[in-house]
């Protein structure tokens, strides 16, 4: 959200100017306007409408110095443009800040290792087990180099590793829950 400037008397006088000479008229135009910006902040189901639609007018007070003069039709539409680069602003997602892992327990990465090479054993041939943890340990120039070998493309690769991963992560979880079964009895 923007940074709420400072709004004189003297601008504000000069946006009701802008907005019609006649001084009650300019009045229940301001009014019809910021009853619109809210009406348009609501819809877009904003919590806080009013605020926005003040923010809204501020901005507009800012650039009327600029715009008056220039401006053809009825000023209602430039508050809306301002509205709608308003929504627009605050649509933007937010950027996620996740927190830091918590440090894993020895104990556990000690069971999930145990685990793996239970699970790689029992349902790997040798010569997948070493191509996984090959591929696992490799860097891009490695497994790029690997799949050469085999013959296959590097999208084969991944493939047969997703296999083999899909085969092994529930075994390795099913071993881990067991084994932490048996330590609590």
């Amino acid at each position: 959200m923007r940074h709420k400037t400072a709004i004189n008397q003297p601008a504000f006088e000069r946006l009701l100017l802008w907005l019609n000479p006649d001084p009650d008229k300019a009045a229940q135009k301001y009014e019809s306007i910021r009853h619109r910006l809210v009406e348009i902040f609501a819809s877009r189901r904003f919590v806080d409408a009013e605020h926005l639609a003040d923010d809204t007018i501020d901005r507009v007070i800012t650039k009327v110095p600029q715009i008056e003069e220039g401006w053809t039709g009825d000023p209602k539409y430039y508050f809306v443009g301002v509205a709608k680069r308003i929504i627009l602003e605050a649509s933007k997602p937010c950027p996620v800040i996740n927190p830091a892992p918590s440090p894993a327990d020895p104990k556990e990465l000690e069971l999930e290792d145990q685990c793996l090479e239970q699970c790689l054993a029992a349902l790997l041939k040798p010569d997948e087990r070493k191509l996984i943890l090959e591929y696992i340990a490799g860097n891009k120039q490695f497994r790029h180099a690997q799949a050469e070998k085999l013959g296959i493309t590097l999208n084969a690769l991944r493939i047969r590793v997703f296999q083999a991963k899909k085969t092994i992560s529930p075994c390795v979880k099913d071993c881990v829950r067991k084994r932490t079964a048996e330590e609590i009895i």
